[in-house]
């Protein structure tokens, strides 16, 4: 069964998650804070994270940082409000996803399938492929620049796989949607942005001039270099 970890301080949320996602047969360990969230993973290996923004003590931003920083785990946050600035930072920090609060236990559930189907998906090709010293293994998923490996998250590695799929050719924002976060996926552009972001960082030279994932302005982004 999969395990979540859920961190909420809202007793009452935390409680209504936890026996939902119980019912619809996952584990779950719910923690109040940051901190024990922080200090849980030390002893246990959840299959995906959910993450409330606003915990006191440490944030639901510093602890989706230091997750991210430490490993590849899938994280899904939740925001008091469907706002920009929080979704657009929480993504930042290397969120997957994000619910919008009041978070619907079936709609979380979607979530939580999609981001574990996207962390375990299958790719058939076997031939390495080298671009510059970007060396892409699509058998085994690895992903290595100047011949050491890049970490990446699920989504970030899906991504990739993605545009690299298809060197040159554009791909629009809700295509990428679509394609990487699931098909027929209603999700949000920003996710796109703030991966591709993410994902810049750690295999671009220059992440502000961009060789390998480059923006079409209007139009998405494509694979190069061309």
């Amino acid at each position: 069964m999969p395990r979540v970890l859920l961190i909420e301080d809202d007793e009452a949320v935390r409680e209504g998650l936890s026996l939902a996602l119980t019912y619809q047969g996952h584990t779950v360990d719910a923690v109040r804070t940051g901190e024990e969230g922080l200090e849980l993973l030390g002893s246990v290996t959840p299959d995906v994270v959910v993450l409330d923004l606003m915990l006191p003590g440490v944030d639901g931003f510093e602890v989706c940082r230091r997750i991210r920083a430490s490993g590849d785990l899938p994280i899904i946050m939740l925001t008091a409000r469907n706002d920009d600035i929080d979704v657009v930072a929480g993504l930042e920090a290397g969120a997957d996803d994000y619910v919008a609060k009041p978070a619907q236990a079936r709609v979380l559930e979607a979530r939580i399938r999609a981001v574990l189907r996207r962390s375990s998906a299958s790719v058939t090709e076997v031939v390495a492929e080298r671009y510059g010293d970007l060396t892409i293994d699509r058998e085994g998923l690895v992903v290595t620049r100047f011949g050491k490996p890049v970490s990446l998250a699920p989504t970030e590695l899906r991504l990739l796989l993605e545009l690299s799929s298809s060197p040159g050719r554009v791909m629009s924002r809700q295509q990428l949607l679509g394609s990487v976060w699931d098909q027929g996926y209603l999700g949000d552009s920003r996710l796109v942005d703030a991966c591709v972001q993410r994902l810049r960082s750690k295999i671009e030279d220059d992440p502000a001039a961009p060789v390998f994932v480059q923006t079409v302005r209007g139009f998405g982004y494509r694979f190069g270099p061309l």
